[in-house]
């Protein structure tokens, strides 16, 4: 959590860091800068002293609600900077990055760079930083870098914000249901009023309607039918008519307008009646669920656990998974779960490769088991997003029913 920030630059030998992007969505910008993410700007850290924004003048009353302190960059003399080399931003920048130095007193020693931007402007631009500034080395990671561990786990605020989405997401899903379910069938097709079809292009507008109308954002929602259902990532033929008894997989994951935290959760659905084929896959998936919640113990527990529990049900019923046939497109073929935030897919990860992640207090994580079989025209999916609570409790925040078959009323 955001708590943690100067004990992982300790760890990480980091005296500063600066967080960079332009005008687009930075999530990590909006981390530290308390969820607002500014247009354009960067944020500085120095270890052990709070975050501070650097900004256009046009930005500065949007970067003051986030509640630190604000300078503009001509606050810092870029302008003067420019008019001393000629309008050169390139040899400018690299004069700006020492008053930023001597703006922040920041002792000598490695600074964290993270954020967005072009990676050829930044390339050129960090060789000649750290040739003009020695004794200041940027340096970047991969792997677990400093800010998806601070992801791993949630402060107070933050999980507020995390119920008040999930809430909402939960209602948008309940709207779908009814809307779907105040239309009628011609033999196999649902249609509308008119009796045209009713396909999932417009659902899918509804859906972004209804999010709106709360004010959060479709993320490349998932809603697939039939043998599109069959495959993971599949987000559905928008010209294709909605049919009875064919299962959908509706994957919702918004987040907040504008770029925020997220919700994460799927539900199966079978407009009119489910087959037999379908319902024995549904029961199976909705097994493997249960399985997973009742393998949680307490927060330390390896996540690999859970998935293998879940594993080992699939695989006992006859169904492949990464584990039994690593590469396989059928069956089980990813991962049971992972964390959400800021991004739709954070640590930690609910896998049987990924040995040391652990389940901690404060976790926002997905439990989503699956089967498909696209050339049957199946695929199920069922997710909920969990937070562990205070008292080490696995908390379902997804308050919708998990009903396979969805009735017309029309």
């Amino acid at each position: 959590m955001r708590a943690d920030i100067d004990r992982l630059m300790t760890d990480r030998d980091l005296r500063a860091l600066i967080v960079t992007g332009g005008e687009h969505p930075n999530t990590l910008r909006a981390y530290l800068s308390n969820g607002v993410d500014i247009h354009g700007g960067m944020v500085v850290k120095v270890r052990g002293s709070a975050p501070v924004l650097i900004v256009s003048s046009m930005e500065v009353e949007e970067a003051a609600r986030s509640g630190l302190r604000v300078l503009t960059y001509d606050d810092l003399d870029w302008s003067q900077i420019l008019k001393r080399t000629e309008g050169d931003s390139r040899k400018g920048f690299v004069l700006f990055w020492e008053r930023i130095l001597k703006e922040f007193a920041i002792p000598p020693g490695r600074i964290g760079l993270y954020g967005v931007g072009d990676l050829h402007v930044w390339i050129e631009r960090v060789q000649e930083l750290n040739a003009a500034y020695p004794g200041h080395p940027i340096v970047g990671e991969s792997g677990l870098t400093l800010f998806d561990e601070a992801y791993v786990t949630k402060d107070p605020d933050e999980l507020q914000t995390i119920r008040e989405v999930a809430a909402k997401t939960s209602a948008v899903l309940q709207a779908t249901w009814d809307f779907i379910g105040s239309h009628r069938a011609d033999g196999t097709t649902v249609v509308k009023p008119d009796g045209s079809p009713l396909t999932i292009g417009e659902v899918k507008r509804f859906v972004r309607r209804e999010l709106l109308d709360r004010e959060l954002e479709d993320t490349h929602m998932i809603f697939a039918q039939g043998r599109d259902a069959g495959f993971p990532h599949s987000r559905g033929e928008d010209s294709q008519a909605l049919q009875l008894g064919q299962p959908i997989v509706f994957d919702l994951f918004p987040r907040q307008l504008g770029g925020g935290y997220h919700h994460d959760c799927t539900r199966t659905w079978c407009i009119g009646h489910a087959p037999d084929a379908v319902r024995a896959v549904y029961d199976q998936v909705m097994a493997a669920f249960q399985i997973a919640l009742e393998t949680y113990d307490e927060p330390g527990q390896p996540t690999h656990t859970m998935q293998e529990a879940v594993q080992t049900y699939f695989e006992s019923h006859g169904h492949p998974t990464q584990r039994s046939t690593p590469g396989t497109t059928v069956g089980y073929v990813h991962s049971l779960g992972h964390g959400v935030g800021l991004n739709i897919h954070e640590r930690p990860s609910i896998h049987h490769l990924m040995k040391k992640d652990t389940f901690q207090q404060g976790n926002f994580i997905t439990i989503e088991p699956g089967l498909y079989y696209p050339e049957q025209g199946l695929g199920v999916r069922i997710e909920d997003s969990f937070i562990i609570d205070d008292a080490g409790q696995l908390v379902s925040i997804t308050n919708f029913p998990k009903d396979l078959v969805l009735p017309l009323k029309g």
